[in-house]
């Protein structure tokens, strides 16, 4: 291999490696990483120049590696600056392993800090000497590829939205595309003319389609996402995707992103209805869809915790923590999604016992959260779930013993959290006589008696103090009380974390239950033993008040037997009566959360007309039924363009019989006979009569189609040869009715010679001259 392959390689893990710049405040790594497999390639070609075996290769770019990264971060203790010593090893273990802690201890973008950009400019030299020894000492251009594909996808992986979007992937694909174009060049080269009825400036033109097919691919692939219909930065698209319980998705979506997602989706204009939900239960006006929760928190930002999935059983685990003698009913749901809500986790009550939806699901075993896999998405899908409707009385959650060691990792709070977060959980709860009596008082403080006032228009603020600015100014929406009240249960030694889905919906007519993009939501979800994890709403004129926190009817009363309160609550509990508004259920007309009449009827009357999903969909439809006949209608269009096309005269000879010739080499590939294009055209005649065992009169025209196009190749001046489309035409037919039926089926529908697609192309950019 050339030096053009050695620069290709080394600029194409450049471009790939574009990726990782957004990962860091700084980008001043990438600029040594440039250099550093500058001077790995170098060392690659002058060990290849010295005709060293290939293995002695690779052993010389990774001492080369070593000593580089030495040079870099271990210059103090190396050797002459480069050489790797005990010392230098040891210091570069360490770098090591505190950049894997960076790594894990940072949001993007993370201070570059040593240990960082030794990971950073390490793997690059890795894929890059990879790279360099897949397509330049062992000739394997296709496969160097994937080592580019694991450094986008890491890049990929741990960026923020948008951090390796459209233009780190460009790059990417560009520069893998240049080393396949330069090693299809250095393959060219080596080879001589070859007989194929073209100039030899055809070498150059396949060149040159080749760039341009590969740049329209690149363009498709960059364009063609923009132009897809899908819902844009909707709250639960952005988190569907996280949590680690997902199908491969990105990671969770940082504290930051989640309060801006939350707030753009809750200040749209157009409230468009995302779900549609039809229950068993008599108590839709209660029921929360649970999609994920976020349960560790490092005092700026909450996510969910990575953990495996398995896929859907016939029955999910039992909730963890409720004990047989807590009341629950098993209720059924059949939840459909509109066609523009995509989301990768089905939104769900909690706990659900079962789940059944078509594409590739997976459970949480231990959230009980179902995430889709692949290509799994809620887009204009239906699923049915089964679930408890949970209904513990106040004096289990109040006589809960303490959490299992098991739950510690839900207490956790960060050092950083400031101090008056749990200074003002123990104000609050101050004479409580439990954990529930806490939970109760800090969800009252929020939602009643604390003067806190909802507003979707507040600057959400990041950071470790965002809770203490929230506490002091008191306004804000629901990530922030769910936010505030899990922190300072958690300061309470209460296990919390927070669940992010979506509030009760809007009861129709009909029974069934709408909801909107607007009924998003984020609320606490606290750990009692016996009982499980329960739902809390500290959020003002949101949701529903759990009926287990409200306080007892008759002050001193004596506790009811479960049987005698679960009559009563069926009979007290608030039915919602189906509303003139279709955003808003008695519920919230209760709180005062309903928007006026006017805004409803404006959300309520754009339901799209819905015709570029029609042209897509009918689009998809022309094309699954043209692309397997494709082959067949390209073969006639060829066909008749070579046998058909009149001869206009004397220039046209040299086009017209090369015409004809690759018409019956091309039949003959069809039919199980392959070129040979280091054959003449008399020798490829006699194998084509000899392998379709022709007869005198057919190998007679088989011959006379060989000699003319010797001689318009070869004579000082080209004759025409009256009779050749017929000649052809009559050999076809013959050599077509000595193959077998399967043979004749596999040459029509499909061809071998379609191979010549890419070259059919390249013709239309030269005009043949004679030789």
């Amino acid at each position: 291999m050339t030096t053009r392959m050695t620069l290709a390689s080394a600029a194409a893990t450049l471009l790939t490696a574009m990726a990782l710049v957004p990962l860091t405040e700084e980008g001043t790594w990438y600029p040594k990483a440039v250099v550093a497999v500058a001077v790995l390639a170098g060392a690659g070609r002058l060990a290849r120049l010295s005709s060293m075996p290939r293995p002695t290769v690779v052993a010389v770019q990774l001492v080369v590696s070593a000593a580089l990264l030495s040079f870099l971060f271990a210059r103090e203790q190396a050797v002459a600056w480069l050489l790797p010593g005990p010392e230098a090893v040891r210091r570069l273990g360490a770098l090591l392993r505190q950049g894997v802690e960076d790594v894990g201890g940072y949001a993007t973008p993370a201070p570059l800090t040593e240990g960082i950009a030794l990971l950073l400019i390490g793997g690059v030299l890795l894929i890059a000497l990879l790279v360099d020894a897949l397509a330049v000492t062992y000739g394997l251009t296709a496969p160097a590829g994937l080592p580019l594909l694991a450094l986008y996808s890491v890049a990929a992986g741990l960026a923020d939205e948008g951090g390796a979007g459209a233009f780190a992937f460009g790059a990417a694909a560009a520069g893998y595309l240049a080393m396949l174009l330069a090693d299809g060049r250095e393959r060219l080269t080596r080879w001589g003319r070859t007989f194929g009825g073209g100039p030899a400036s055809s070498a150059r033109t396949g060149q040159r389609t080749g760039r341009r097919i590969g740049v329209a691919a690149l363009g498709v692939a960059l364009l063609a996402p923009a132009a897809m219909p899908s819902l844009g930065g909707s709250l639960v698209a952005g988190l569907g995707s996280g949590g680690g319980t997902g199908g491969g998705g990105r990671g969770p979506a940082s504290s930051v992103d989640l309060l801006l997602t939350l707030q753009d989706n809750l200040n749209q204009t157009d409230d468009r209805t995302a779900l549609t939900v039809r229950s068993t239960s008599d108590r839709t006006h209660d029921m929360y869809l649970r999609i994920t929760s976020l349960d560790e928190f490092d005092g700026a930002t909450w996510k969910a915790s990575p953990r495996r999935t398995i896929p859907l059983p016939d029955r999910f685990p039992g909730p963890p923590g409720l004990d047989p003698q807590v009341r629950r009913t098993e209720v059924t749901s059949r939840m459909s999604a509109a066609d523009w809500y995509g989301q990768k986790h089905l939104p769900m009550p909690y706990p659900a016992a079962w789940a059944e939806a078509d594409g590739d699901w997976r459970l949480d075993p231990v959230g009980l959260t179902v995430a889709g896999d692949g290509d799994a998405s809620t887009r204009g899908e239906s699923w049915e779930v089964a679930s408890l409707e949970v209904r513990p009385t106040r004096e289990q959650l109040a006589s809960a013993p303490p959490p299992g060691p098991e739950l510690r990792n839900f207490t956790e709070l960060p050092a950083s959290l400031p101090e008056e977060v749990a200074a003002t959980a123990r104000q609050v709860t101050e004479g409580s006589r439990n954990a529930y009596e806490q939970a109760v008082a800090l969800q009252d403080w929020f939602a009643v008696t604390g003067n806190f006032t909802y507003d979707t228009q507040v600057d959400v603020g990041t950071g470790s103090d965002a809770i203490v600015r929230f506490l002091d100014r008191r306004t804000g929406f629901c990530v922030h009380f769910s936010f505030a009240m899990a922190s300072m249960a958690r300061s309470l030694g209460i296990p919390a974390r927070v669940a992010v889905g979506f509030a009760p919906g809007s009861e129709q007519g009909d029974g069934s239950v709408e909801v909107s993009l607007r009924d998003a939501h984020a609320w606490p979800e606290l750990y009692f033993e016996g009982v499980g994890w329960t739902r809390f709403e500290p959020t003002p004129s949101r949701g529903t008040v759990p009926d287990y926190t409200l306080p007892e009817t008759t002050p001193g009363a004596t506790a009811q037997p479960e049987e005698e309160a679960a009559e009563e609550d069926e009979l007290t509990a608030p039915r919602p009566q189906p509303s003139s508004s279709a955003s808003c259920t008695a519920e919230r007309q209760r709180l005062g959360a309903c928007p006026d009449q006017e805004e409803t009827a404006v959300a309520a009357g754009d339901d799209g007309s819905g015709w570029p999903g029609a042209l897509l969909w009918t689009a998809v439809a022309v094309a699954a039924v043209l692309l397997p006949l494709s082959p067949i209608l390209w073969r006639r269009r060829v066909r008749a363009s070579r046998l058909e096309t009149p001869l206009r005269g004397e220039a046209d000879v040299l086009p017209h019989t090369l015409r004809v010739w690759r018409e019956l080499t091309d039949t003959a590939w069809d039919l199980g006979i392959p070129p040979d294009d280091s054959l003449t055209p008399r020798r490829a005649a006699e194998r084509i009569v000899r392998a379709g065992q022709l007869d005198a009169a057919t190998a007679e025209a088989v011959h006379r189609v060989a000699t003319a196009v010797e001689r318009v190749l070869y004579a000082p001046r080209a004759r025409a040869a009256p009779g050749l489309a017929a000649d052809v035409r009559k050999a076809c037919a013959a050599l077509r009715a000595s193959m077998s039926r399967s043979t004749r089926f596999r040459a029509t529908f499909a061809p071998r010679s379609a191979a010549r697609i890419r070259q059919g192309l390249s013709t239309r950019t030269w005009r043949p001259r004679r030789a």
